[in-house]
């Protein structure tokens, strides 16, 4: 049998877009014969998934999943919805947050190469690809870590379109989880005022006074209106000021408060936004599968 280098699996890897394992069996079936390892993948039907890498991944699933003292929440896409309630896919996705929590990988290339039973992360997305017959991808993921006194919170909203991930400090996880729910159906853009960016600031100001001056007030009355509209963009975005989602009543910052402690971070993924997505006519791609 002929001795199959790693660096001859990689090369036929990156070739054809198999996993590892595959591309190891294919070279030892054809001693390492580069055109008839291709060939063999080919005739099984293992060579698909590098027929999909140009297509647009834009659904999907986001997931949180904890290890000790950290957190990772990660977004995994795929072509259609229909993919999305994959048993398959769902495990996929909960096996790589679970893998970036307990590696904390840093970047998706880092977190891409990270060791499965299968060989790699990479490896697994691969075989999964041809198995569900749509490209599917690893968009990206982050991570927090939590001192002895602080708490994660998470929530998914609709089986994993939208997850948020939430560190208090105090407080406790039902308090923490409570906030998650709130980022995840309010969207804010900050914790606080205070880390909203200067530029921001300034534009904001800027467009607020041009409307201001556009009313005709004199110069005194549009300081006014412009620093009370500035305040309510400011809570809008501001998720300590903004009224709590389960108790309009108090804000986020007070709930907390109440519970003794305070958000230090928060990070929200929705599946797919700022992805432009591909219309399909399935009728015509019924047709391509058909050859016709």
């Amino acid at each position: 049998m002929a001795s199959i280098s790693a660096k001859l699996v990689k090369e036929l890897r990156d070739k054809i877009g198999v996993g590892m394992m595959d591309a190891k069996k294919a070279l030892v079936a054809t001693e390492g014969d580069m055109d008839k390892a291709i060939d063999f993948l080919r005739e099984k039907g293992m060579a698909k998934a590098a027929k999909k890498s140009d297509r647009v991944a834009a659904e999907g699933l986001a997931d949180v999943e904890m290890h000790d003292n950290t957190a990772a929440i990660v977004e995994v896409n795929s072509e259609t919805d229909f993919v999305a309630s994959n048993d398959r896919f769902v495990d996929l996705v909960k096996e790589i947050a679970s893998q970036v929590a307990l590696e904390k990988p840093a970047d998706v290339d880092a977190a891409l190469a990270l060791k499965s039973p299968k060989g790699t992360l990479n490896d697994d997305i691969i075989e999964a690809t041809q198995v569900i017959g749509e490209k599917i991808s690893l968009r990206r993921f982050a991570t927090l870590e939590k001192s002895e006194n602080e708490h994660f919170g998470s929530y998914l909203h609709m089986g994993g379109k939208i997850a948020a991930l939430v560190l208090l400090e105090g407080a406790d996880e039902e308090t923490a989880k409570d906030v998650a729910m709130h980022v995840a159906a309010i969207n804010p853009k900050y914790v606080n005022r205070d880390q909203v960016p200067a530029d921001v600031l300034d534009h904001e100001r800027e467009v607020l006074s041009k409307e201001a001056e556009g009313e005709g007030k004199p110069a005194n009355i549009i300081e006014k209106m412009v620093t009370g509209r500035l305040n309510k963009f400011l809570a809008e975005i501001s998720l300590d000021d903004q009224e709590f989602v389960k108790d309009p009543d108090q804000t986020v910052a007070k709930y907390v408060a109440s519970k003794g402690g305070k958000v230090k971070s928060f990070i929200r993924f929705e599946v797919g936004e700022g992805i432009e997505k591909q219309t399909v006519d399935f009728a015509e791609e019924v047709r391509k599968e058909m050859g016709q």
